[in-house]
Order: structure tokens, then sequence, then C-alpha cells
């Protein structure tokens, strides 16, 4: 049975049995399997995957490098009309892929559809990369030389993703690198293998070439031969900074591409000019999204102390407010953190502000009766600095630190205090401050009186400082990774 018929034809109840895909085909011969628990019900178990060893994922490295001649004939808007395909499949199945990333991830089945929606924007949009993958005519220094330049794809990448995003992120890796020419080792995250699969069925039956992808699970073993093996020649990976570094540093020594997207401490800013109300729903947006396991969450508010206070009211109130539980429940707000090393993060980090005089105004613990699930009530905790640690490391959880400030200028530096420099917001109807901030702030992505999260499908996602390296991802930037350009010279008399 294929995996696609398995991940579509299952009972919520059921366990899903996945499999690698290998040289074209579907295969699970690992001696070792890895238990996937759903996070908001631990008596479910969401599926079975292999523990693959180094040997799979040579074997599917070779695999799509030597098979790539038998599909690179396609031409770019070919293999972009394929992409198109697969965003028509996932929108004609949202319904089913939503419950299984719910199921398996445990967000609010309104933040999977949130997922699709951007996945699917997103693949549109790389479809037309394969009519945009142009180079330039350029004027010689010498006459009778017609020169212009052209962009061929780098070779095999390998594609590892994160389990937060577990859909829309493999979508938007493998939709350019596709399109690109690229062929393709994907390695999804241990926590969410059956979403990945599915992920590969969809561009399986949107026409993708079987040579063109092969789909590993596991652990480092894994990692560590898809950043080390030669065949491999760029590298793009979604994930913490702690490991992003070490795979560049690995990636180097042999000279192949990087395109890392890693951590954030972002920052929301909110003057003493500000709609406290927009600012408030954004900042519970932006913090509880995935339960703040989101590398563009909102941890930090830093606020005007003119409207410290009545700001803080209105968000304690909303955030006690916040209904926790099981994802596939409509009218639940926030679901459970992905497991149980994740929440003893979180929990320790907590107890640390609270050691550090960080004053908890609401949270800070698991909510009674839910052990059941891996659940975190949401957090708020006053009085933070940058000196704190809560200030100025990623907590990944659904636990935000207020920074009284004095004035914009303070604002602007602790905004930039810290490490990352992924996402900014800033809440203010002064139009001069406002841009001043997107000029100011360390920042790649930067918004006014919206909430941090996400982006366009056509607008470069990435940051600076240690939450980005290399290429942007998302958007024409991605191409630069993908491909690589060639100056051609022609002598014609």
């Amino acid at each position: 049975m294929s995996t696609q018929t398995q991940t579509r034809l299952q009972t919520k109840d059921a366990t899903i049995q996945v499999a690698n895909f290998v040289a074209g085909k579907w295969e699970s011969h690992e001696d070792k399997e890895v238990r996937r628990l759903n996070p908001a019900d631990q008596s479910d178990l969401v599926a079975l995957s292999p523990d693959s060893s180094a040997e799979t994922a040579r074997r599917a490295i070779e695999g799509v490098t030597l098979g790539a001649e038998k599909w690179r004939r396609l031409t770019p808007p070919e293999r972009g009309k394929i992409v198109l395909r697969a965003a028509q499949i996932v929108e004609s199945d949202r319904d089913n892929i939503a419950r299984l990333i719910t199921r398996e991830q445990g967000k609010p089945i309104a933040e999977s559809y949130a997922e699709i929606k951007r996945a699917i924007d997103i693949m549109e949009y790389a479809s037309g990369m394969g009519r945009r993958l142009g180079g330039q005519t350029l004027p010689s220094e010498m006459p009778d030389v017609f020169c212009y330049t052209t962009r061929q794809p780098i070779g095999s990448v390998a594609l590892i993703s994160p389990w937060n995003i577990p859909f829309a992120i493999p979508c938007w890796k493998i939709a350019p690198a596709f399109v690109c020419g690229c062929p393709i080792v994907f390695k999804p995250s241990p926590f969410t293998p059956a979403t990945a699969a599915r992920v590969v069925d969809v561009f399986l039956e949107a026409g993708m070439p079987r040579e063109a992808i092969a789909l590993v699970h596991g652990g480092p073993a894994v990692g560590e031969q898809l950043v080390n093996n030669p065949m491999v020649v760029g590298i793009s990976f979604t994930g913490s900074t702690k490991v992003g570094m070490a795979i560049n540093a690995q990636a180097a020594k042999r000279m192949a591409k990087t395109q890392l997207e890693m951590g954030g401490k972002n920052p929301q800013v909110i003057l003493g000019d500000a709609d406290l109300d927009l600012a408030v729903d954004s900042c519970v947006t932006s913090s509880l999204d995935v339960s703040g396991q989101r590398c563009t969450c909102v941890s930090r508010v830093v606020v005007e102390e003119k409207v410290a206070d009545a700001f803080t009211e209105r968000l304690v109130d909303r955030f006690k407010s916040i209904k926790v539980g099981a994802g596939i429940d409509p009218t639940v707000n926030m679901g459970p953190l992905i497991d149980s090393t994740r929440l003893r993060d979180v929990d320790a980090f907590v107890t640390r502000a609270r050691a550090e005089g960080g004053k908890v105004l609401t949270g800070g613990a698991r909510p009674a009766g839910m052990e059941h699930g891996h659940f975190y009530a949401p957090t708020v905790i006053d009085g933070i600095t940058p000196k704190h640690e809560i200030g100025r490391e990623e907590v990944f959880g659904p636990v935000l630190a207020l920074m009284r400030v004095r004035d914009f200028s303070e604002a602007v530096g602790t905004a930039n205090n810290v490490d990352y420099g992924l996402t900014s917001s800033i809440f203010t109807r002064d139009l001069s401050r406002a841009f001043n901030y997107i000029d100011k702030v360390e920042a790649g992505m930067v918004h006014i009186n919206r909430p941090t999260l996400g982006g366009f499908s056509h607008f470069p996602f990435g940051g600076h400082k240690h939450s980005s390296h290399g290429p942007r991802e998302v958007g024409d930037d991605t191409i630069g990774f993908y491909t690589s350009l060639k100056s051609a010279y022609i002598k014609y008399n």
C-alpha cells in the first residue's frame, strides 16, 4: 500500500506505518522504528517510522544523483506545471491534511489550515519560477562578441525540515529545488514523519519523476550523511541555531552551499501612541501560534513605560482567556508543546526567570488536569531586562517577556540587544518613527502595526545575525541557492 493511501484513509485512531522513499520506491527495511505519539494525547500512537541508517541515506543520495539525467530534459516551465498541480492536489485534500498535521504536530486545526494555505500560495508562486530562471545579456568589451549569463542547477540538495511547520516548509523547499532542476533528498523531523510522507505523495501524485526525490526518516546518522556526502552540493536547513551552525561548519570543509533558517528572539515594540487593542491582538497571535514554537513568534514585548501598565493589564486578561487543549477541537486556541523535553525546557526557563527576579503574571506551569498531553499554560513574565536569560535566549514556548523602556531610542536598543535578528514589529501612529525603526532594527523582516508571523509568498524569508545564513528562502531570492550562474562569450565574426 502506498503512503498516499495510508495517509488518506487512516481513521483518527489508526497508526500510520511510514516508509522511506529511496531509489524511486517506498521501502521500510530498517531494524529500528521511531514511535510518534500525539502530543495532545499520549495514548494515541500516530505513526511508526524507520530510524534509518547512514547507509540508507547514502543510497538515497546516490539514487537521486544518478537518476537525474532521466528527468533533467524536462524544461523549467514543465517542472513548474508539476508544482502547480501539486498545489491543486493539496487544495483538494486540505481537510485530510489539516487533520493529519494537528494529530501529529498538535497545533489547533485552524493553524493547520493556515499552514496549508501558506504552502499552496508558495507553491503557486514557485511554479512560475520555471519561467523566471533567466540570466542577462550584457554588452561586450570587444567587437563581435555576444555575452550572456544563464542559470544551471547546482546538483543534488539535502532539504532538512523542522516539526513546527511540517507541511509548508518542506513544500517551500522542494518546489523551488525541483523547478530549478536539483535532485532532492528530504529529511523531515522524526516528530512528523506521516506529514512528511504526505508531502512526498503530493509531489509524486502531481507527476514529479520518481528519480527526482528521496525521503529518508531518521536522526543524526542520516543528517551527518547528508551534510558530509560529497554528492550533496547544497544543504537547506530549518531548525535551531546550534544545529545550523554545526551544519555550516561541516559543510564549509568541502565548500558545499548552505541555506540556513534558524532561531529568533523577536521583539514587538509598543510606543506610547500605539493602538493598544491592536497591539494586544497582535501580541497574542504572534506569541502563541504553534504554542510559541515558531521562529517568527514574538517572545519579547518592548513597551514604552507610559503605556506599560495599561497594555499589560489587557494582555494578561487575554492570555488568561486562552483555551488550551487538543487542537482537533475547533474551540481550542492553543495546543500542546511537541514533546516532554520541550515541556521541561520551557518550564526550566520560567523557573530561572523567577529566580532572576522576573514576576510571572499568568501561567508559569502546566494546566491542572492535562497531564495526558504536553500542555503548558500561556505565560507572561514582567520585569525582564536584557540582562535576564529569558530576555536574550530563545524559549520556543508560550512564554512572553515584558521589557519596559523609557523612549523610542531605548526601545530600538533593547530590540537589537540579542544575537538573533529574524523578524520584528512596532506599533505606533508616528510614520517618522515607523520608518526610523525599519532603518535601525537589526532584523531581516519588519512589520508595522501587524504581527511578526509569516510573510507573503513572493517575499524573501530570512533574518540577520544568528537567525539566517545564505540566500533567503521563499520568493525569487531562493533561486540563487538552487542554481549557479554561468557566463557565455560567443565570438561571431
